[in-house]
């Protein structure tokens, strides 16, 4: 049963990107809260006219309600949060991760642009609560601004929907957006390394093309390689329920909710010993150094002969459960709404 919705507390949900668990926390707080939503273009650079428009959205939405919770720290968090000071309202920010990394050598983070690390910093030192999805993530918020307060609260994954089902395959399996610059960012390079050393397995790369690096992949892939595009919820857990074994082999990582999702399908997970892949997976998987191609297809072959994705699972249910994730975040709103 829902609980009724709390009287006198409204808040203003504000994301650039409505991923799925994004969405699962504008549900949790729906469930709640009176909610108001802003969603925005994920473009962190915006024309002066994007920015008045959302800056007038942005300016009704608090007015009317008592709370900002926003998703990123992109531009709409920065206007939400000075707006929200102006006015004496309250401001809750969940940082994903992008925001706070700095990887020239992979040419990735939003503090590799100045202008981006000035609002970043605002944010973060002005808003009333931020949320971490790690302790990495925490880490990695706490070298670039001093907050006034800050929680880790752990992406949730929704166990009784990721679940095992049916016999696991000889399936190494990967999930991401396909794009020239994931290829070193997700180690895909390696991903594909490591299949050409494992012929009698079945590497499986799914997720949507966003430019010719699938094409790139595709040229140089062995034949047990397959590529499967953007499919549905549906399909991508039928996925998760078939692979043994989950890679997640990333130069960076805040959190890795596609990993955590496999996880609770009882995949046996092989990850890099990079940002919160070591915190999310424990002792019960696999960890590899980043693009060390005959480290990961050792790793991946003795996960596939391994009985971890019972424990793997045991501990999403433990540590990153999704009514762990509701209870967290509402105690906090509940804290500084006061």
């Amino acid at each position: 049963m829902h609980q009724p919705q709390k009287k006198g507390q409204r808040v203003l949900f504000l994301t650039s990107n409505l991923s799925s668990f994004v969405e699962r926390d504008l549900r949790m707080l729906r469930e709640r809260y009176p909610v108001k939503e802003v969603i925005v273009g994920g473009d962190p650079i915006q024309s002066l006219t994007q920015r008045l428009s959302l800056g007038l959205a942005i300016l009704s939405g608090v007015i009317r309600t008592n709370m900002t919770f926003s998703w990123f720290a992109h531009n709409h968090a920065y206007l939400a949060v000075m707006i929200s000071r102006l006015l004496g309202k309250k401001s809750l920010v969940v940082v994903g991760g992008y925001e706070v990394a700095r990887e020239p050598d992979i040419g990735y983070g939003a503090l590799l642009v100045p202008e981006l690390a000035g609002k970043i910093r605002y944010i973060i030192e002005n808003a009333d609560c931020i949320l971490a999805v790690s302790e990495f993530s925490k880490r990695e918020i706490l070298r670039v601004a001093q907050p006034r307060r800050i929680e880790t609260v752990y992406n949730g994954v929704d166990t009784s929907v990721f679940s095992p089902g049916g016999q696991k395959e000889n399936v190494v399996l990967t999930v991401c957006f396909v794009s020239t610059a994931n290829i070193r960012v997700k180690g895909l390079d390696t991903f594909m390394d490591a299949a050409r050393r494992l012929p009698e397995a079945r590497f499986v790369l799914l997720g949507q093309a966003l430019d010719y690096g699938l094409e790139t992949l595709k040229r140089d892939a062995s034949d047990n390689v397959e590529f499967i595009g953007q499919v549905r919820q549906e399909e991508l857990i039928r996925w998760y329920r078939r692979a043994k074994v989950y890679c997640q082999l990333s130069y960076r990582e805040s959190f890795g909710v596609a990993l955590a999702e496999a996880m609770s399908c009882e995949c046996v997970p092989v990850v890099t010993d990079r940002g919160a892949l070591p915190e999310v997976v424990g002792d019960v998987g696999f960890m590899v150094p980043y693009g060390d191609a005959e480290a990961t297809a050792a790793a991946i072959s003795e996960a596939l002969q391994s009985d971890r994705g019972r424990a793997a699972r045991v501990r999403v249910e433990k540590e990153f459960s999704l009514e762990g994730r509701k209870q967290k975040i509402r105690s906090v709103i509940e804290e500084i709404h006061v």
